[in-house]
């Protein structure tokens, strides 16, 4: 039979643990075809968690412990995978929280979702089916909801409906190789790094509804400053449509730069001049796409793969010209050009209205999917 781990940290979790466990257990008559473990990581609970783990034990042979120092969220789900490597070889690791807040009756239909062939299984809150509670406070609902939007945007994963939520399931050699990865992350965003390994090592990744309870006993261990400011250091770091987004801007001044110089210095006349400039631009963004943007899918294969590589860029972003000349014309063509006060303060025509929103709803996208589909795709 396969195992499968149960991990979940504790921290002062007195209230919840006994239930935890026992209903973990009364899963594994739900799934014959698996050897199930529960193994508990607590940070040297001080209200008598290990006492109620060590006692159940006698209980449930299959029920581990293992006691570290405070570290954080992440450290623990580290320590506790090295565990899991070491004294029970499992195939599979469920991540669960402690606190009630999971319901250890979904573990079943985690397990189900592996066995069709999934190989990291996130429970959703944010899908059909799932809900968070309703008497959450409105801070609460804005750090969570709005986590989830910042990250699924700031990677353009728009599929992936639930990033920070903890309950999972994971194959184990995925754990094994996103070691190095997770080592970074001590904290809640631990949940965000894992999820973005896992998308960008070509994991099978499935979700399943779940109702995410409030917790009845102890108190939240979330920081919400700390949290906030870690996530969106970790999507600013790692996402490439960010970074993909910033060498459009640095592109676009490049191109200004080079204009200006070729008119003012060179004495080139204007048309030719803004020309060389857009060439110039699509160089730099093409190398700065390739080395920092996309550097984990960056172009190999020596001098000819990427001219045939720098050629194709060419011809998508000559594409995003033809998409705004057409959008601008067709924008003119039913609204008109007029004249926009902006807060009383200075009017703008709204030509250029229309053209930023055409670059940033249709050209952007457009041009990261196909730099991600064609130039850079994965290997």
């Amino acid at each position: 039979m396969k195992k499968v781990v149960v991990v979940a940290p504790t921290y002062n979790e007195k209230g919840s643990i006994e239930r935890l466990i026992n209903i973990v257990f009364e899963q594994s008559k739900k799934i014959p075809n698996w050897e199930l473990y529960l193994l508990i990581v607590d940070s040297f609970s001080k209200d008598g968690t290990v006492g109620i783990v060590k006692k159940l034990k006698n209980k449930f042979p299959k029920l581990h412990l293992l006691e570290t120092e405070k570290e954080g969220l992440g450290k623990a789900y580290l320590k506790g995978f090295k565990y899991c490597e070491e004294k029970i070889n499992p195939y599979l690791i469920i991540q669960i929280d402690a606190d009630g807040q999971h319901d250890p009756n979904k573990i079943p239909e985690f397990i189900r979702k592996i066995e069709q062939g999934a190989d990291f299984v996130v429970g959703t809150r944010y899908a059909k089916g799932g809900s968070i509670p309703a008497n959450w406070g409105l801070h609460r609902k804005i750090l969570s909801i709005g986590a989830n939007f910042v990250i699924k945007f700031g990677f353009m994963k728009l599929r992936v409906t639930e990033w920070t939520n903890g309950y999972r399931a994971i194959k184990f050699w995925l754990v094994k190789n996103a070691y190095d990865h997770l080592k970074n992350y001590s904290g809640y965003v631990f949940q965000v790094a894992f999820l973005d390994f896992a998308i960008k090592n070509n994991a099978v990744l499935d979700e399943i509804p779940i109702h995410f309870k409030e917790r009845t006993t102890g108190i939240s261990k979330i920081n919400a400053l700390q949290y906030s400011s870690q996530t969106f250091l970790y999507v600013f770091k790692n996402s490439s449509f960010v970074k993909f987004v910033i060498v459009g801007f640095l592109g676009f001044a490049v191109d200004f730069s080079f204009a200006y110089l070729f008119i003012n210095k060179l004495h080139v006349a204007i048309a030719p001049a803004n020309m060389l400039s857009a060439e110039v631009a699509i160089l730099f963004n093409f190398l700065f796409n390739n080395f920092w943007s996309f550097k984990d899918k960056k172009i190999i294969g020596g001098f000819f793969a990427y001219l045939v590589k720098f050629v194709t860029f060419n011809l998508v972003t000559s594409g995003s010209i033809i998409i705004q000349g057409v959008g601008l014309n067709l924008a003119l063509k039913f609204f008109g050009d007029k004249k926009i006060n902006i807060f009383e303060l200075f009017s703008l025509s709204s030509w250029i209205i229309y053209k930023v929103i055409i670059i940033a709803f249709i050209i952007v996208p457009y041009s990261y999917i196909f730099y991600n589909k064609v130039i850079w795709k994965k290997k």
